[in-house]
Protein backbone atom coordinates (compact mmCIF):
# COMPACT_ATOMS: atom_id res chain seq x y z
CA UNK A 1 0.00 0.00 0.00
CA UNK A 2 2.79 2.40 0.74
CA UNK A 3 4.40 1.62 -2.60
CA UNK A 4 1.22 1.94 -4.43
CA UNK A 5 0.29 5.40 -2.45
CA UNK A 6 3.78 6.49 -2.98
CA UNK A 7 3.41 6.41 -6.99
CA UNK A 8 0.27 8.07 -6.72
CA UNK A 9 1.91 11.02 -5.16
CA UNK A 10 5.06 10.84 -7.47
CA UNK A 11 2.12 11.18 -10.53
CA UNK A 12 0.46 13.92 -9.49
CA UNK A 13 3.89 16.08 -8.47
CA UNK A 14 4.61 14.95 -12.10
CA UNK A 15 1.10 16.74 -13.55
CA UNK A 16 1.18 19.65 -11.37
CA UNK A 17 4.73 20.41 -12.38
CA UNK A 18 4.06 19.91 -16.52
CA UNK A 19 0.67 22.00 -15.83
CA UNK A 20 2.84 24.92 -14.29
CA UNK A 21 5.22 24.90 -16.97
CA UNK A 22 2.67 24.66 -19.95
CA UNK A 23 4.34 21.32 -20.57
CA UNK A 24 2.58 19.89 -23.96
CA UNK A 25 3.93 16.50 -23.74
CA UNK A 26 2.20 13.61 -24.14
CA UNK A 27 1.66 12.13 -20.71
CA UNK A 28 0.00 8.55 -22.02
CA UNK A 29 2.87 6.52 -20.02
CA UNK A 30 2.48 8.44 -16.24
CA UNK A 31 -1.24 8.12 -16.61
CA UNK A 32 -0.96 4.49 -17.54
CA UNK A 33 0.80 3.68 -13.95
CA UNK A 34 -2.58 2.15 -12.73
CA UNK A 35 -3.58 0.08 -15.39
CA UNK A 36 -7.14 0.18 -14.11
CA UNK A 37 -7.38 4.19 -13.91
CA UNK A 38 -8.57 4.91 -17.68
CA UNK A 39 -9.29 8.59 -16.28
CA UNK A 40 -7.27 9.89 -13.38
CA UNK A 41 -8.85 12.79 -13.27
CA UNK A 42 -12.61 11.39 -11.53
CA UNK A 43 -13.39 11.72 -7.98
CA UNK A 44 -14.42 8.48 -8.35
CA UNK A 45 -11.82 6.73 -9.70
CA UNK A 46 -9.04 9.06 -7.83
CA UNK A 47 -10.64 7.08 -4.49
CA UNK A 48 -11.25 4.01 -6.06
CA UNK A 49 -8.09 3.01 -7.19
CA UNK A 50 -5.99 4.36 -5.15
CA UNK A 51 -7.15 2.61 -2.34
CA UNK A 52 -6.39 -0.42 -3.19
CA UNK A 53 -4.07 -3.04 -4.78
CA UNK A 54 -4.25 -4.22 -8.08
CA UNK A 55 -5.13 -7.51 -8.87
CA UNK A 56 -3.32 -10.06 -8.96
CA UNK A 57 -3.01 -12.21 -11.95
CA UNK A 58 -0.92 -14.88 -11.12
CA UNK A 59 -2.52 -16.05 -8.51
CA UNK A 60 -5.93 -16.27 -10.70
CA UNK A 61 -3.74 -18.33 -12.64
CA UNK A 62 -2.87 -20.92 -10.51
CA UNK A 63 -6.41 -21.85 -10.09
CA UNK A 64 -7.33 -21.10 -13.97
CA UNK A 65 -4.72 -23.77 -15.18
CA UNK A 66 -5.55 -26.48 -12.60
CA UNK A 67 -9.29 -26.02 -14.15
CA UNK A 68 -8.86 -25.74 -18.20
CA UNK A 69 -11.42 -25.30 -20.20
CA UNK A 70 -14.18 -24.95 -17.51
CA UNK A 71 -16.66 -21.61 -16.57
CA UNK A 72 -14.21 -21.39 -13.64
CA UNK A 73 -10.86 -20.70 -15.98
CA UNK A 74 -13.16 -18.20 -17.99
CA UNK A 75 -14.13 -16.56 -14.98
CA UNK A 76 -10.97 -15.72 -13.04
CA UNK A 77 -9.65 -14.63 -16.86
CA UNK A 78 -12.55 -11.95 -16.76
CA UNK A 79 -11.84 -10.98 -12.59
CA UNK A 80 -10.95 -7.15 -13.02
CA UNK A 81 -11.98 -5.71 -9.12
CA UNK A 82 -8.56 -4.27 -7.24
CA UNK A 83 -7.29 -6.46 -4.80
CA UNK A 84 -9.25 -5.51 -1.16
CA UNK A 85 -8.58 -6.80 2.28
CA UNK A 86 -10.76 -5.85 4.69
CA UNK A 87 -12.54 -7.81 8.13
CA UNK A 88 -15.96 -7.91 6.26
CA UNK A 89 -14.60 -9.96 3.69
CA UNK A 90 -12.69 -11.77 5.88
CA UNK A 91 -15.81 -12.31 7.83
CA UNK A 92 -17.89 -13.56 4.82
CA UNK A 93 -14.60 -15.80 3.82
CA UNK A 94 -15.10 -17.48 7.06
CA UNK A 95 -18.31 -18.35 7.03
CA UNK A 96 -18.28 -19.80 3.68
CA UNK A 97 -15.46 -21.92 4.50
CA UNK A 98 -17.14 -23.25 7.87
CA UNK A 99 -20.30 -24.11 5.54
CA UNK A 100 -18.56 -26.13 2.36
CA UNK A 101 -21.79 -27.70 1.91
CA UNK A 102 -23.00 -24.00 0.48
CA UNK A 103 -20.46 -23.48 -1.65
CA UNK A 104 -20.90 -26.98 -2.87
CA UNK A 105 -24.59 -26.39 -3.24
CA UNK A 106 -24.45 -23.02 -4.64
CA UNK A 107 -22.08 -23.96 -7.47
CA UNK A 108 -24.51 -26.88 -8.42
CA UNK A 109 -27.63 -24.49 -8.71
CA UNK A 110 -25.18 -22.20 -10.71
CA UNK A 111 -24.39 -24.62 -12.99
CA UNK A 112 -27.18 -24.24 -15.86
CA UNK A 113 -26.59 -20.26 -15.52
CA UNK A 114 -23.02 -19.35 -15.22
CA UNK A 115 -21.99 -19.99 -19.31
CA UNK A 116 -25.02 -17.49 -19.76
CA UNK A 117 -24.22 -15.16 -17.04
CA UNK A 118 -20.27 -14.67 -18.57
CA UNK A 119 -21.25 -14.90 -22.41
CA UNK A 120 -23.46 -11.18 -20.91
CA UNK A 121 -20.95 -10.51 -18.51
CA UNK A 122 -18.30 -10.37 -21.80
CA UNK A 123 -20.30 -8.74 -23.86
CA UNK A 124 -21.03 -5.65 -21.91
CA UNK A 125 -17.53 -5.64 -20.40
CA UNK A 126 -17.68 -5.69 -17.11
CA UNK A 127 -16.20 -7.40 -14.28
CA UNK A 128 -16.22 -11.13 -14.26
CA UNK A 129 -16.72 -11.11 -10.71
CA UNK A 130 -20.24 -9.87 -11.08
CA UNK A 131 -21.20 -13.13 -12.40
CA UNK A 132 -21.17 -14.20 -9.35
CA UNK A 133 -23.67 -11.48 -7.47
CA UNK A 134 -26.63 -14.15 -7.98
CA UNK A 135 -24.86 -16.05 -4.89
CA UNK A 136 -25.56 -12.83 -2.61
CA UNK A 137 -28.79 -11.79 -4.14
CA UNK A 138 -30.75 -15.67 -4.79
CA UNK A 139 -28.29 -18.43 -4.10
CA UNK A 140 -28.59 -18.73 -7.55
CA UNK A 141 -32.60 -19.78 -7.18
CA UNK A 142 -34.21 -18.01 -10.33
CA UNK A 143 -37.67 -18.36 -8.49
CA UNK A 144 -36.80 -16.85 -5.35
CA UNK A 145 -38.72 -13.87 -4.29
CA UNK A 146 -38.70 -11.53 -1.58
CA UNK A 147 -40.38 -9.86 1.18
CA UNK A 148 -40.01 -6.23 -0.67
CA UNK A 149 -40.78 -8.08 -4.03
CA UNK A 150 -37.79 -8.30 -5.42
CA UNK A 151 -37.85 -11.77 -8.01
CA UNK A 152 -35.82 -14.06 -9.73
CA UNK A 153 -31.81 -14.83 -9.98
CA UNK A 154 -30.60 -11.15 -9.88
CA UNK A 155 -33.72 -9.80 -7.99
CA UNK A 156 -35.33 -7.02 -9.88
CA UNK A 157 -38.14 -5.16 -7.93
CA UNK A 158 -41.39 -4.85 -10.04
CA UNK A 159 -40.29 -1.16 -11.43
CA UNK A 160 -36.61 -1.75 -11.43
CA UNK A 161 -37.47 -4.59 -14.13
CA UNK A 162 -40.14 -2.62 -16.10
CA UNK A 163 -37.42 0.01 -16.37
CA UNK A 164 -35.31 -2.99 -17.99
CA UNK A 165 -37.88 -4.57 -20.08
CA UNK A 166 -39.09 -7.35 -17.94
CA UNK A 167 -42.46 -8.16 -18.91
CA UNK A 168 -44.42 -8.79 -16.00
CA UNK A 169 -48.45 -9.66 -15.74
CA UNK A 170 -50.77 -12.99 -14.63
CA UNK A 171 -48.94 -15.08 -17.31
CA UNK A 172 -45.43 -14.45 -17.22
CA UNK A 173 -42.76 -12.49 -14.86
CA UNK A 174 -39.71 -11.59 -16.84
CA UNK A 175 -38.00 -11.28 -13.53
CA UNK A 176 -37.84 -15.18 -13.68
CA UNK A 177 -36.96 -15.47 -16.58
CA UNK A 178 -33.22 -16.84 -16.50
CA UNK A 179 -32.80 -15.49 -19.99
CA UNK A 180 -33.88 -11.93 -20.06
CA UNK A 181 -33.15 -11.06 -16.60
CA UNK A 182 -29.02 -11.66 -17.25
CA UNK A 183 -29.54 -9.71 -19.99
CA UNK A 184 -31.21 -7.23 -17.92
CA UNK A 185 -29.20 -7.47 -15.06
CA UNK A 186 -26.09 -6.79 -16.69
CA UNK A 187 -27.13 -3.49 -19.09
CA UNK A 188 -27.84 -2.50 -15.30
CA UNK A 189 -25.09 -3.03 -13.56
CA UNK A 190 -23.33 -1.61 -16.68
CA UNK A 191 -25.03 1.51 -16.11
CA UNK A 192 -24.10 1.93 -12.94
CA UNK A 193 -20.60 1.30 -12.89
CA UNK A 194 -20.35 4.39 -15.70
CA UNK A 195 -22.63 6.51 -13.61
CA UNK A 196 -19.85 5.95 -10.69
CA UNK A 197 -17.35 6.18 -13.09
CA UNK A 198 -15.92 2.78 -12.66
CA UNK A 199 -16.15 2.59 -8.66
CA UNK A 200 -17.55 -0.99 -8.73
CA UNK A 201 -18.12 -1.17 -4.77
CA UNK A 202 -20.37 1.57 -5.17
CA UNK A 203 -22.09 0.45 -8.33
CA UNK A 204 -22.48 -2.68 -6.37
CA UNK A 205 -24.13 -0.50 -3.49
CA UNK A 206 -26.36 1.13 -5.53
CA UNK A 207 -27.78 -2.34 -7.29
CA UNK A 208 -28.98 -3.22 -3.80
CA UNK A 209 -29.72 0.09 -2.29
CA UNK A 210 -30.36 2.33 -4.50
CA UNK A 211 -28.10 4.92 -6.37
CA UNK A 212 -29.86 7.49 -4.96
CA UNK A 213 -29.08 6.61 -1.50
CA UNK A 214 -26.03 5.82 -1.95
CA UNK A 215 -25.06 9.31 -3.46
CA UNK A 216 -27.10 10.96 -0.75
CA UNK A 217 -24.36 9.06 2.13
CA UNK A 218 -21.60 10.32 -0.89
CA UNK A 219 -22.94 13.91 -0.03
CA UNK A 220 -23.70 13.41 4.11
CA UNK A 221 -19.90 12.54 4.21
CA UNK A 222 -18.89 15.07 1.92
CA UNK A 223 -20.44 17.37 4.30
CA UNK A 224 -18.99 16.12 7.47
CA UNK A 225 -15.38 16.11 5.86
CA UNK A 226 -15.34 12.41 5.83
CA UNK A 227 -14.31 9.89 3.51
CA UNK A 228 -16.89 8.65 0.58
CA UNK A 229 -15.62 5.06 -0.61
CA UNK A 230 -17.79 2.54 -0.16
CA UNK A 231 -16.50 1.56 3.45
CA UNK A 232 -17.04 4.57 5.07
CA UNK A 233 -20.62 5.23 3.56
CA UNK A 234 -23.45 4.90 6.28
CA UNK A 235 -25.66 2.75 4.85
CA UNK A 236 -28.21 -0.74 5.84
CA UNK A 237 -26.80 -3.60 7.57
CA UNK A 238 -27.64 -5.61 4.18
CA UNK A 239 -25.61 -3.25 1.88
CA UNK A 240 -23.04 -2.91 4.19
CA UNK A 241 -22.58 -6.62 4.18
CA UNK A 242 -23.29 -7.11 0.42
CA UNK A 243 -20.78 -6.20 -1.37
CA UNK A 244 -18.10 -7.95 1.09
CA UNK A 245 -20.50 -11.05 0.30
CA UNK A 246 -19.51 -11.33 -3.11
CA UNK A 247 -15.85 -10.01 -2.98
CA UNK A 248 -15.44 -13.34 -0.54
CA UNK A 249 -17.07 -15.72 -2.55
CA UNK A 250 -15.27 -13.99 -5.81
CA UNK A 251 -11.68 -14.83 -3.45
CA UNK A 252 -12.43 -18.23 -2.34
CA UNK A 253 -13.16 -19.20 -6.50
CA UNK A 254 -10.00 -17.44 -7.38
CA UNK A 255 -7.98 -19.13 -4.62
CA UNK A 256 -10.09 -22.48 -4.17
CA UNK A 257 -6.82 -24.36 -4.46
CA UNK A 258 -5.65 -22.37 -1.42
CA UNK A 259 -8.85 -22.83 0.59
CA UNK A 260 -8.85 -26.88 0.27
CA UNK A 261 -12.61 -25.48 -1.80
CA UNK A 262 -13.61 -27.99 -4.56
CA UNK A 263 -14.46 -26.45 -7.27
CA UNK A 264 -17.20 -28.67 -9.54
CA UNK A 265 -16.40 -29.75 -13.38
CA UNK A 266 -18.67 -27.12 -14.93
CA UNK A 267 -17.72 -27.40 -18.64
CA UNK A 268 -17.21 -23.75 -20.64
CA UNK A 269 -20.28 -24.79 -23.03
CA UNK A 270 -23.47 -23.79 -23.33
CA UNK A 271 -25.83 -25.47 -20.93
CA UNK A 272 -29.65 -24.81 -22.87
CA UNK A 273 -30.76 -23.97 -26.05
CA UNK A 274 -33.36 -21.24 -26.78
CA UNK A 275 -36.13 -22.87 -28.59
CA UNK A 276 -38.99 -20.67 -29.92
CA UNK A 277 -42.42 -21.47 -30.13
CA UNK A 278 -45.27 -20.71 -32.51
CA UNK A 279 -47.81 -20.95 -30.11
CA UNK A 280 -48.88 -21.98 -26.37
CA UNK A 281 -47.62 -24.92 -24.72
CA UNK A 282 -48.82 -26.95 -21.75
CA UNK A 283 -45.36 -27.22 -19.42
CA UNK A 284 -45.84 -30.59 -18.60
CA UNK A 285 -46.30 -31.24 -22.19
CA UNK A 286 -43.01 -29.65 -22.80
CA UNK A 287 -41.31 -31.59 -19.76
CA UNK A 288 -42.26 -34.61 -21.37
CA UNK A 289 -41.00 -33.78 -25.17
CA UNK A 290 -37.55 -32.91 -23.43
CA UNK A 291 -37.86 -36.38 -21.70
CA UNK A 292 -37.32 -34.14 -18.12
CA UNK A 293 -39.18 -34.35 -15.02
CA UNK A 294 -41.06 -30.73 -14.94
CA UNK A 295 -38.90 -29.87 -11.32
CA UNK A 296 -35.95 -29.59 -13.67
CA UNK A 297 -37.51 -28.26 -16.55
CA UNK A 298 -38.97 -25.23 -14.71
CA UNK A 299 -35.09 -24.19 -13.12
CA UNK A 300 -34.79 -23.21 -16.62
CA UNK A 301 -37.71 -21.93 -17.50
CA UNK A 302 -39.33 -20.21 -13.94
CA UNK A 303 -40.61 -17.22 -15.78
CA UNK A 304 -44.33 -18.53 -16.13
CA UNK A 305 -47.58 -17.68 -13.76
CA UNK A 306 -49.40 -20.34 -15.34
CA UNK A 307 -49.49 -24.04 -16.56
CA UNK A 308 -48.59 -23.10 -20.21
CA UNK A 309 -46.48 -21.02 -21.77
CA UNK A 310 -48.18 -17.37 -22.18
CA UNK A 311 -50.27 -16.43 -25.46
CA UNK A 312 -49.10 -13.82 -27.96
CA UNK A 313 -48.19 -10.28 -26.45
CA UNK A 314 -48.25 -11.72 -22.95
CA UNK A 315 -44.61 -13.06 -22.86
CA UNK A 316 -42.21 -14.43 -25.05
CA UNK A 317 -42.46 -17.11 -26.99
CA UNK A 318 -39.48 -19.22 -26.21
CA UNK A 319 -38.18 -21.92 -23.81
CA UNK A 320 -34.77 -23.06 -22.97
CA UNK A 321 -34.30 -26.76 -23.44
CA UNK A 322 -30.75 -28.14 -22.46
CA UNK A 323 -28.29 -28.72 -25.38
CA UNK A 324 -28.31 -32.33 -25.16
CA UNK A 325 -31.91 -32.65 -25.34
CA UNK A 326 -32.89 -29.76 -27.62
CA UNK A 327 -32.74 -31.69 -30.65
CA UNK A 328 -34.93 -34.59 -29.80
CA UNK A 329 -37.48 -32.40 -28.03
CA UNK A 330 -38.01 -30.18 -31.53
CA UNK A 331 -38.30 -33.55 -33.08
CA UNK A 332 -41.17 -34.83 -30.60
CA UNK A 333 -43.19 -31.89 -30.54
CA UNK A 334 -43.38 -31.47 -34.26
CA UNK A 335 -44.65 -35.19 -34.17
CA UNK A 336 -47.39 -34.38 -31.36
CA UNK A 337 -50.35 -33.27 -32.29
CA UNK A 338 -51.20 -30.08 -32.02
CA UNK A 339 -54.30 -30.55 -30.04
CA UNK A 340 -51.78 -31.96 -27.36
CA UNK A 341 -50.08 -28.79 -26.93
CA UNK A 342 -52.02 -27.17 -24.67
CA UNK A 343 -53.75 -29.53 -21.63
CA UNK A 344 -57.42 -30.81 -22.29
CA UNK A 345 -59.55 -30.43 -19.61
CA UNK A 346 -58.41 -27.08 -18.53
CA UNK A 347 -61.40 -24.20 -17.29
CA UNK A 348 -61.77 -21.13 -19.04
CA UNK A 349 -63.30 -19.60 -15.98
CA UNK A 350 -59.66 -20.09 -14.14
CA UNK A 351 -57.47 -20.49 -17.77
CA UNK A 352 -57.61 -18.30 -20.37
CA UNK A 353 -56.05 -19.84 -23.80
CA UNK A 354 -56.42 -19.64 -27.69
CA UNK A 355 -54.01 -22.51 -28.76
CA UNK A 356 -55.92 -23.70 -32.32
CA UNK A 357 -56.69 -21.15 -35.00
CA UNK A 358 -59.43 -22.24 -37.26
CA UNK A 359 -58.24 -19.87 -40.46
CA UNK A 360 -55.06 -19.56 -39.11
CA UNK A 361 -52.33 -19.11 -42.48
CA UNK A 362 -49.12 -20.55 -42.33
CA UNK A 363 -46.34 -18.62 -42.84
CA UNK A 364 -44.65 -18.74 -46.49
CA UNK A 365 -41.42 -21.60 -46.54
CA UNK A 366 -42.97 -23.19 -43.55
CA UNK A 367 -44.31 -26.92 -43.69
CA UNK A 368 -47.93 -27.35 -43.34
CA UNK A 369 -49.65 -29.74 -40.99
CA UNK A 370 -53.36 -30.88 -40.83
CA UNK A 371 -54.75 -31.98 -37.57
CA UNK A 372 -57.75 -32.81 -36.26
CA UNK A 373 -59.03 -31.41 -32.62
CA UNK A 374 -61.21 -33.14 -30.32
CA UNK A 375 -63.50 -31.38 -28.59
CA UNK A 376 -64.52 -33.24 -25.07
CA UNK A 377 -66.88 -31.95 -22.21
CA UNK A 378 -68.69 -28.44 -21.76
CA UNK A 379 -67.04 -26.41 -19.97
CA UNK A 380 -63.82 -26.81 -22.23
CA UNK A 381 -62.97 -23.95 -24.56
CA UNK A 382 -62.97 -24.48 -27.96
CA UNK A 383 -58.90 -23.05 -28.64
CA UNK A 384 -59.71 -21.50 -31.63
CA UNK A 385 -60.27 -18.57 -34.20
CA UNK A 386 -63.49 -18.40 -32.85
CA UNK A 387 -63.36 -16.26 -28.97
CA UNK A 388 -66.20 -17.71 -27.06
CA UNK A 389 -67.39 -14.87 -25.13
CA UNK A 390 -69.43 -15.41 -21.57
CA UNK A 391 -73.36 -14.19 -22.64
CA UNK A 392 -74.57 -11.26 -20.64
CA UNK A 393 -78.61 -11.85 -19.34
CA UNK A 394 -80.14 -10.19 -22.13
CA UNK A 395 -78.64 -12.48 -24.48
CA UNK A 396 -81.64 -15.33 -23.88
CA UNK A 397 -84.11 -12.50 -25.83
CA UNK A 398 -82.41 -13.31 -29.15
CA UNK A 399 -82.90 -16.07 -31.44
CA UNK A 400 -80.77 -18.36 -31.13
CA UNK A 401 -80.11 -18.30 -34.71
CA UNK A 402 -78.83 -14.54 -35.16
CA UNK A 403 -76.32 -15.16 -31.90
CA UNK A 404 -74.76 -17.64 -33.77
CA UNK A 405 -74.69 -16.03 -37.01
CA UNK A 406 -73.78 -12.64 -36.70
CA UNK A 407 -72.31 -10.42 -34.07
CA UNK A 408 -71.75 -6.24 -34.23
CA UNK A 409 -68.16 -4.80 -34.12
CA UNK A 410 -66.74 -2.10 -32.14
CA UNK A 411 -67.94 0.19 -34.78
CA UNK A 412 -71.45 -0.91 -35.24
CA UNK A 413 -70.97 -3.07 -38.82
CA UNK A 414 -72.68 -6.49 -38.45
CA UNK A 415 -70.01 -9.40 -39.01
CA UNK A 416 -71.54 -12.24 -40.61
CA UNK A 417 -69.85 -15.37 -39.12
CA UNK A 418 -69.23 -18.88 -41.55
CA UNK A 419 -72.13 -21.77 -40.94
CA UNK A 420 -69.26 -23.98 -39.73
CA UNK A 421 -67.99 -21.85 -37.35
CA UNK A 422 -71.52 -21.23 -35.88
CA UNK A 423 -71.86 -24.81 -35.89
CA UNK A 424 -69.24 -25.38 -33.21
CA UNK A 425 -70.16 -21.92 -31.37
CA UNK A 426 -73.38 -23.76 -30.15
CA UNK A 427 -71.09 -26.55 -28.72
CA UNK A 428 -69.35 -24.38 -26.24
CA UNK A 429 -70.13 -23.58 -22.45
CA UNK A 430 -72.49 -21.23 -21.25
CA UNK A 431 -69.96 -20.18 -18.67
CA UNK A 432 -66.71 -19.57 -21.17
CA UNK A 433 -64.87 -16.05 -20.53
CA UNK A 434 -63.36 -14.00 -23.82
CA UNK A 435 -59.92 -15.62 -24.71
CA UNK A 436 -58.06 -13.53 -26.76
CA UNK A 437 -57.11 -14.86 -30.36
CA UNK A 438 -54.54 -13.79 -32.99
CA UNK A 439 -57.43 -12.04 -34.58
CA UNK A 440 -59.84 -10.81 -32.55
CA UNK A 441 -63.10 -12.70 -33.72
CA UNK A 442 -65.97 -12.88 -30.95
CA UNK A 443 -68.96 -15.10 -31.15
CA UNK A 444 -71.95 -16.16 -28.94
CA UNK A 445 -71.45 -19.59 -27.46
CA UNK A 446 -74.30 -21.63 -26.30
CA UNK A 447 -74.20 -24.45 -24.05
CA UNK A 448 -73.74 -28.29 -26.16
CA UNK A 449 -75.28 -31.70 -25.67
CA UNK A 450 -73.85 -32.95 -28.81
CA UNK A 451 -71.06 -35.77 -29.29
CA UNK A 452 -67.82 -34.37 -29.80
CA UNK A 453 -66.69 -32.30 -32.74
CA UNK A 454 -63.16 -33.09 -35.01
CA UNK A 455 -61.90 -29.64 -36.72
CA UNK A 456 -59.14 -29.28 -39.37
CA UNK A 457 -56.56 -27.07 -38.37
CA UNK A 458 -53.78 -26.02 -40.47
CA UNK A 459 -50.54 -25.31 -37.91
CA UNK A 460 -46.52 -24.50 -38.57
CA UNK A 461 -43.95 -26.58 -38.30
CA UNK A 462 -42.22 -25.88 -35.28
CA UNK A 463 -39.43 -27.73 -35.74
CA UNK A 464 -38.67 -26.15 -39.53
CA UNK A 465 -37.87 -22.87 -37.46
CA UNK A 466 -34.58 -22.44 -36.29
CA UNK A 467 -33.71 -22.00 -33.03
CA UNK A 468 -32.14 -18.80 -31.77
CA UNK A 469 -29.09 -19.23 -29.30
CA UNK A 470 -28.77 -17.23 -26.14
Amino acid sequence: MPVKLNRHVNLLVMLMTLAATGCSQNNKDALTVNEFAPDQNNAYVDRYFQNYQPINKAELNKTAQSHKDTVWERLLSLYSLPKIEHERIDREVSWYLNHPQALSTIQQRAEPYLHLILDEVEAKNIPGELALLPVVESAFQPNASSRVEASGLWQFMPGTGRMFGLQQNSWYDGRRDVYASTKAATTYLKQLGETFDGDWLLALASYNWGKGNVRKSIERNEGHNLPTDYWSLRMPEETANYVPKLLAIAKIFANADDYNVNLHHIPNKPYFEVVNLDSQLSLNKAAEMANMSLHDFLKLNPAFNKSKTAPEGAGPRRLLIPVAKAESFKENLAQLPFEEWVNEGFNADEDESTAVYLDAKPAVKHEQHIKTVAKAEPKQSVKALLTAKKPDKNDNKKSAKVAANSRNDEKGKTIKIPNHVAELAKKVSEKNKNLTDKNKTPAKAEKSTAKPVTVAVVTKNIASKKPKHG
